[in-house]
């Protein structure tokens, strides 16, 4: 076994086969990204990684402490004394992530040993870790299980839970490193308490935009949400909108498996946005809001792009607030990269120039989730230009967000 101790005393060589649990060592799972970092070079790029998530569970009592309502707060925390992740909506049960414990995910990377951090908080610890050993410079980090909340029944725990792990978020995570920032999530069920949440985090350092959670029906064209647009255009931040898998739609509930749910949910629930945001010309009303599709994998977008540009021409008066093909307001958004499918380079490359990629895409880990893309994803694919990989790996980052 390699000794991954000292990152730099990594060998350029492939890896001996070995079992990795949900206590092994970040620095140890990876070994062979730390590895790819000097076989490329990647210490000469900037690499601000966009998509990446912290293990919010693993502090969730502290969480629940910052709710507002002193009864709903007493509640969660007796709940959460009994399943840890009280009012959190994801469905009980549905652990495929782990694949069979083949692959341990996400929350399990809170078992790992961190005696020796002085009582630090463990999630930033994980994350210094993992950017540490990826050659990453900042990271844009996102909740994890709290992705699930647009799905919640209840809008006011929506607001509650939501307002909360921020007050977390800005409180302790961000401040406790000078990598991490984040894309604040909005409570979108409720227009109201979206704009305070921007009126309150929009000057914040740490803060480089907000997000909202695409597992949701409500439509993102509704009026009551375009003082919301407004006020973020203002404040010169992009919003995200960041997709994740669900069984509770509709079309969801046909499918059998989680891997049918992984490949269409994604994908899924940012075309419905998409779609109403541009059908709706929302980018007509707001031109100067910069928006950012998030863990969507790439493939999609030129196909989105046909198909809307196809119904348009075919019935312009649905849409009369377009002044251009809606492919043209798609090219002037931005997209995450993971998790990118490349099985296909042929067809990769013919997406990435269909997208305009260079200038549009944003290198994400998805880091620690199962399906993660290194650094090195963007660096060996063959087509891009030396200068486009440096953009995508940090430079269009640093566009996008005026704080960086």
């Amino acid at each position: 076994m390699l000794d991954a101790t000292d990152p730099a005393t990594v060998p350029v060589k492939k890896r001996e086969t070995q079992q990795i649990t949900n206590r092994t060592a970040t620095k140890e799972v990876l070994a062979n990204a730390r590895a790819d970092v000097e076989r490329f070079g990647l210490d000469k790029y900037l690499i601000i990684d966009v998509d990446c998530h912290h293990t919010e569970l693993s502090n969730w009592a502290r969480v629940l402490g910052y709710i507002d309502d002193v009864v709903l707060r007493r509640d969660a925390l007796y709940m959460n004394e009994m399943r840890p992740g009280a009012l959190i909506n994801a469905p009980v049960g549905l652990y495929y992530q782990e694949v069979g414990g083949r692959i341990p995910h996400s929350s399990q990377t809170s078992w790992e040993p961190m005696d020796d951090e002085c009582g630090r908080l463990r999630d930033v610890v994980a994350l210094e870790r993992s950017m540490d050993m990826m050659g990453i410079d900042l990271q844009v980090v996102f909740p994890e299980a709290l992705l699930q909340i647009g799905t919640h029944p209840q809008t006011d725990v929506e607001v509650l839970v939501t307002k909360a792990y921020t007050r977390y978020l800005v409180e302790e995570v961000l401040p406790s490193s000078n990598r991490l920032k984040s894309l604040v999530p909005l409570p979108f069920a409720d227009p109201k308490a979206c704009v305070e949440a921007v009126e309150k985090y929009a000057d914040h350092p740490d803060v480089v935009g907000f997000m909202i959670a695409s597992q949701r029906h409500q439509g993102v064209q509704q009026p009551e949400y375009m003082p919301l647009y407004d006020l973020i255009q203002d404040t010169g931040l992009p919003l995200a909108f960041h997709a994740g898998p669900t069984f509770l739609d509709s079309w969801g509930k046909q499918l059998n498996k989680f891997i049918s749910v992984h490949s269409v949910s994604f994908v899924m629930c940012n075309i419905v946005h998409m779609t109403s945001w541009i059908y709706n010309g929302i980018p007509e009303r707001f031109p100067r809001l910069k928006t950012i599709w998030v863990e969507s994998g790439l493939a999609w977008v030129p196909f989105l792009m046909q198909r809307l540009d196809s119904e348009y021409m075919m019935r312009q008066s649905d849409a009369p607030l377009l002044k251009k093909l809606p492919s043209e307001y798609i090219k002037e958004m931005y997209f995450t990269s993971q998790p990118m499918e490349a099985t296909n380079l042929t067809a990769l490359e013919m997406t990435m120039k269909i997208m305009d990629a260079e200038n549009t895409l944003l290198y994400a880990s998805d880091w620690p989730h199962w399906d993660f893309d290194a650094p090195s994803r963007i660096v060996t694919l063959p087509f891009l230009s030396e200068e486009g990989k440096r953009k995508i790996l940090g430079e269009n980052a640093r566009r996008v967000f005026k704080k960086l």
